[in-house]
């Protein structure tokens, strides 16, 4: 990475900014805002934008959500973002749904509390290992070290070819439609506002096999490892 070129820092929420699921800590917020002073900064999730914007506590930043199916703007005066893309993609449920069944039966995942499938308005898809309605403390327990899903993650990939599967939170494979993804997601970026890819540098924690920074991490996009959101003022040192 040429720090000098670098306009762009985009990053990764969950276990790169935060905890899990968990608001922006004051610390990673103040880096963030440091950050801001010298660079364009943009979030790249696999979550809805709105959900991201609530979870950083309403931090002035644009958006990409859903893996490049929404892109948000914040705007300044009114303090809040504004969609400026907001792609919903069919599914064909019935064939989704046999091919979880099916995944469940050849891996002995029968018994789950709720849903089967859970389906996303974009177009997305979560393949919950033990429902949409398990424990909390049975997802975590569930497969901490991914070893569990990784183990067969090749075999679900190959089962749902017009996806991008990724080992997903504690529990699940999450799928996004082909192409999106991250990498896509950032590299459509780069060509709606006019950056090189050597002028961004994605900052991620979820970059081993599976995990929905991958695509980034083996791109030509520079990439900055973050293996602990706490120490991320650490990891981004190098751009300040």
């Amino acid at each position: 990475m040429n720090v000098e070129k670098i306009k762009v820092v985009a990053f990764d929420l969950d276990g790169t900014l935060t905890q899990h699921k968990q608001p922006l800590v004051g610390k990673n917020k103040e880096v963030l805002e440091q950050l801001a002073k010298k660079y364009k900064l943009v979030m790249a999730g696999a979550g809805q934008a709105r959900r991201i914007f609530n979870q950083m506590g309403g931090f002035p930043i644009d958006i990409i959500g859903n893996y490049g199916l929404q892109f948000a703007k914040y705007n300044e005066e009114t303090k809040d973002i504004e969609l400026v893309r907001n792609e919903t993609l069919s599914c064909d449920r019935d064939s989704v749904e046999q091919r979880v069944t099916d995944a469940r039966q050849k891996y002995g995942y029968t018994e789950f509390a709720g849903d089967n499938v859970e389906y996303h308005p974009s177009g997305c898809v979560t393949f919950p290992v033990l429902g949409t309605k398990a424990k909390q403390e049975d997802k975590l327990a569930f497969d901490p070290d991914r070893k569990k899903r990784r183990l067969i993650y090749d075999e679900i990939k190959a089962a749902f070819p017009e996806y991008n599967v990724f080992v997903g939170g504690s529990s699940s494979f999450d799928m996004a439609p082909v192409p999106f993804n991250k990498y896509y997601a950032l590299d459509l970026f780069c060509k709606e506002y006019g950056y090189s890819h050597d002028e961004v540098v994605f900052v991620g924690d979820d970059y081993g096999v599976g995990g929905n920074d991958e695509s980034v991490y083996l791109s030509d996009i520079a990439f900055i490892c973050v293996d602990d959101y706490q120490k991320f003022p650490e990891a981004v040192a190098c751009l300040l």
